[in-house]
């Protein structure tokens, strides 16, 4: 048997060959049936010929609803009445088509498809649609017709991703701005998209795009897939905001939400053709017992199709540079992996891995890169199974990076349950740098998760009520200091220790005060925590703006360096009681003092000879420190007796501060 490199890197998975080779070889058997000797991309046009479609000076309208028995169009261009020559006709294989006059329909107009068959009828927004709104006053949705006379013209045709390694802004279009409301795609583009480049992050992730009738629901209970939300303002406004923020230099990666799919019927794909089982698994596998929710049958050839052209399309027509996945370990496991602890190997091969979705992330992976080589994919993942993010050639599903959830469980785990003084920082460095050698990681101290109601964000559970009344820089306060300064030095670690990629949800970076909570009937439908107060970023008299500077410098830094694309983290050293924790990465020597009220003179970190400077320090004014180090010396160190015995570098380490140095070239005399 012919071990794959998965194997062969970790010894511990050699037990398990046999299922990993069974399961690549089932994966290979799937895709070959499905594509039946077409390319991956070739098969993935699914959107090009369902929908609506304006050809030859008509329209024509397909759709796929095996248990359909009749489908009308139905919109303001006949009252919403079934009309005879308004009748879709079968054409096979669970296949309608209607094609109509120009004059018919024109831009803007609203419809529907009403589907009957045996036994009932219902109104429905066609799957494959690319236009859908809300009417303000019923709240009902309808499709749209979207052609608009003049297509988007992109100023950014071709866009290579940054060679650098993705720093990630986590973006919510809706809630972007400051006002009590529903922000747009223009506002996004003008106002904060500037802000993000200030910031010097070279990614955005762009949630809640894809339609969704429930604005609360983040964007994770999708009912449209091919349609951007309209909410936020028109499909040329999305693509006008890709494309700014391509001519910066920024890629733009949307949630794609492929894991289930809202259950409703007149908005969404719920019981579509009068079944269940058309798009999603019948019986109780169909239905995630968490989430509310319908879950796909990824063993239909159909649903792969739309799935994988939708992906194509995102791709394709937005031009977006990659995706997010959500919800990947509901998706791999039966049982969800709910309540299960992945404590072992045996959990990952014990006969609970659903096949048909581990094959359909091996095609999706494989499509992307096949449309766009250069393009992000990152699996929101929590069991870790191995080989999620390894290429396929090698045994992975081919996923790029995996989140690293495990690190801001961890992290509020610290905050929430230890004092400050007991904080070990082997444990901080062991949780930080845990994962597979072969995989990339996203690394993040927290996202948009962490920040929703009934949570608290790492600077509220930090600092508390005391933000709302001590956040002057004119008024001194214990515990927002003790708040400012963990912050920096827990997003500090985070990103130094990050596996190949970092995360930061939008606000955040400046210890944003408030969390999230969409309008909704228990908050009176109120929009108040639905916004980010970028004007206490930008209010100089409040201590907001010295995390933010501190972040920006820490992105600069990072990307300048190169710094997490050093694959190695070097454990240099670490003292218990102390509270001190050293560890390079390549030319770098990173180095904190977590403990509360000791510093530390002339602190001896065991070195190699060498030299270094200061290019990163927590405790600099502008970042609200107390200007306590000297990062304008250049730091030798000094051997404890001979030249040739241990030499040490001596620093000085104020409480609860942390520092960056870079190793100098070192001169040598002939």
């Amino acid at each position: 048997m012919k071990l794959p490199k998965l194997v062969k890197s970790d010894s511990y998975l050699e037990p398990f060959a046999t299922i990993i080779n069974a399961r690549l070889t089932a994966a290979h058997k799937m895709e070959k049936e499905i594509l039946q000797g077409t390319s991956l991309s070739d098969f993935a046009q699914g959107h090009h010929w369902y929908g609506l479609h304006r050809e030859n000076n008509q329209w024509i309208i397909r759709d796929w609803a095996p248990n359909a028995t009749a489908i009308y169009l139905i919109g303001e261009f006949n009252n919403w009445q079934e009309m005879p020559e308004y009748a879709l006709q079968s054409i096979g294989s669970g296949n309608w088509e209607l094609k109509l006059s120009r004059d018919k329909m024109t831009h803007n107009d609203l419809f529907a498809f009403s589907i009957f068959w045996e036994g009932g009828h219902g109104k429905r927004i066609p799957a494959w649609i690319n236009r859908v709104v809300q009417d303000d006053h019923t709240k009902m949705f309808n499709a749209q017709v979207w052609v608009p006379e003049k297509q988007y013209n992109w100023k950014n045709a071709v866009f290579k991703r940054s060679s650098v390694a993705p720093l990630i802004y986590e973006a919510h279009i809706g809630m972007a701005g400051e006002d009590q409301r529903v922000h747009t795609y223009n506002e996004f583009r003008t106002d904060i998209l500037p802000r993000i480049q200030k910031a010097g992050y070279n990614t955005i992730q762009l949630m809640a795009i894809p339609e969704h009738p429930y604005y609360g629901s983040f964007g994770y209970h999708v009912s449209s897939f091919f349609a951007p939300s309209s909410r936020f303002g028109t499909p040329e406004e999305l693509k006008e905001l890709v494309d700014a923020a391509h001519e910066i230099g920024i890629s733009v990666i949307i949630d794609l939400v492929h894991s289930h799919a809202v259950k409703n019927e007149n908005e969404g794909l719920g019981k579509y053709d009068g079944t269940r089982y058309q798009f999603f698994h019948d019986g109780a596998k169909g239905e995630h017992p968490a989430w509310d929710s319908y879950c796909f049958n990824y063993g239909k050839p159909e649903v792969i199709h739309f799935l994988l052209s939708n992906i194509k399309y995102w791709l394709e027509e937005f031009k977006m540079d990659g995706f997010r996945f959500d919800g990947v370990t509901s998706m791999l496991y039966f049982d969800h992996g709910l309540g299960k602890a992945f404590t072992c190997y045996d959990d990952y091969f014990d006969g609970g891995l659903d096949q048909d979705a581990f094959s359909y992330f091996i095609m999706a992976n494989r499509l992307i890169h096949e449309i766009n080589p250069n393009a992000l994919s990152v699996a929101e993942e929590m069991s870790g199974l191995p080989g999620l993010a390894t290429p396929h050639k090698d045994g992975g599903l081919g996923f790029d990076f995996r989140m690293a959830m495990g690190v801001p469980d961890f992290w509020i785990k610290m905050i929430k349950e230890v004092s400050d003084e007991n904080w070990d920082v082997g444990t901080i460095f062991h949780e930080l740098t845990s994962k597979r050698l072969d995989e990339k990681v996203v690394s993040y101290a927290e996202s948009h998760d962490q920040a929703l109601v009934g949570d608290k964000t790492i600077i509220f559970r930090l600092i508390d009520k005391e933000m709302y009344y001590h956040m002057r820089k004119d008024q001194p306060n214990l515990a927002v200091e003790r708040g400012i300064a963990l912050h920096k030095m827990i997003r500090l670690a985070t990103l130094s220790c990050a596996g190949g990629a970092y995360l930061n949800f939008m606000g955040n970076e400046f210890g944003h005060p408030e969390w999230i909570d969409f309008p909704r009937e228990g908050n009176n439908w109120s929009y108040a925590h639905a916004r980010r107060l970028w004007s206490l970023e930008d209010n100089k008299d409040l201590k907001y703006c010295w995390l933010s500077d501190f972040d920006r410098e820490m992105i600069t830094l990072v990307k300048k360096s190169k710094l997490i694309e050093v694959p190695e983290v070097n454990w240099v050293y670490d003292h218990k009681e102390n509270q001190i924790l050293v560890y390079s990465r390549g030319k770098h020597l990173v180095v904190f003092n977590f403990h509360p009220t000791k510093s530390f003179a002339d602190y001896g970190i065991p070195m190699p000879a060498s030299k270094h400077k200061i290019v990163l320090n927590t405790d600099e004014w502008q970042f609200g420190g107390q200007n306590r180090i000297d990062s304008s010396l250049t730091y030798y160190t000094v051997p404890e007796g001979r030249l040739t015995s241990q030499h040490y570098l001596q620093l000085y380490l104020p409480a609860r501060t942390a520092m960056v140095l870079e190793r100098q070239e070192v001169k040598r005399v002939r």
